[in-house]
């Protein structure tokens, strides 16, 4: 994996606002990217580039919210906080309903402009800490065969070898032997630690945590 300098990427389509922000956080110590438009940022954004995202609310075309929007849908969901020069009530509830790492007017002190970049940028690195943890808890959950899958959903409730057994067909000892196969292979030693990496790696939803029988 490339090795990024974490960025402030600045969306505001007030170019002399833009140009004065920009200059603010690289005299802060930061490093940022600066465009004039939601649309320009998402086209030339580098998809895996670690940062945040300090936008406008009100700007043409794309605005604030629906940036922050189409950011929750990328795998590399940036952090995001708006400064804006028209907020209202109900834009400030939606934006920070939605993540917003802070809601901001252009007027606010410096120190508080920094201070809220820090924060996001120091959210970003726990976020990106945690996803890659995640990726690689699921690429030891794809080592899992078919059947091994449908044992594990059934401990992680925790149901008794007999119980499993009973509800997908097979002997007690086959359960067993997909058990010591599933601990191996994830490299646990207890039900408790099995379900925590199951539950760090979302293999399973509320929905999903029983498998058909047989098969």
């Amino acid at each position: 994996m490339s090795v990024y300098q974490p960025t402030v990427h600045i969306v505001d389509d007030d170019i002399s606002f833009l140009a004065a922000i920009s200059r603010l956080l690289q005299a802060g110590g930061f490093a940022v990217k600066p465009f004039s438009s939601a649309r320009d940022f998402l086209a030339q954004r580098d998809a895996d580039a670690p940062g945040c995202v300090l936008a406008d609310l009100q700007m043409p075309g794309m605005n604030g919210l629906d940036l922050q929007s189409a950011l929750a849908q990328t795998p590399n969901p940036l952090p995001i906080l708006f400064l804006t020069g028209h907020g209202d009530i109900p834009s400030t509830v939606r934006a920070m309903r939605g993540g917003a790492e802070d809601f901001l007017e252009k007027r606010a002190p410096k120190e508080k402009i920094l201070d809220a970049v820090k924060r996001s940028l120091t959210r970003n690195s726990c976020e990106r800490e945690s996803r890659a943890r995640q990726n690689e808890l699921r690429a030891q959950f794809d080592a899992l065969s078919k059947r091994e899958l449908q044992v594990l959903a059934h401990v992680v409730q925790g149901r008794l070898n007999k119980q499993i057994a009973a509800d997908l067909g097979i002997h007690e000892r086959t359960v067993k032997l997909h058990r010591t196969a599933i601990t191996t292979k994830l490299g646990v030693q207890s039900v408790a630690e099995l379900t925590r990496v199951t539950l760090q790696a979302g293999i399973f939803t509320a929905s999903k945590l029983t498998f058909p029988k047989g098969q």
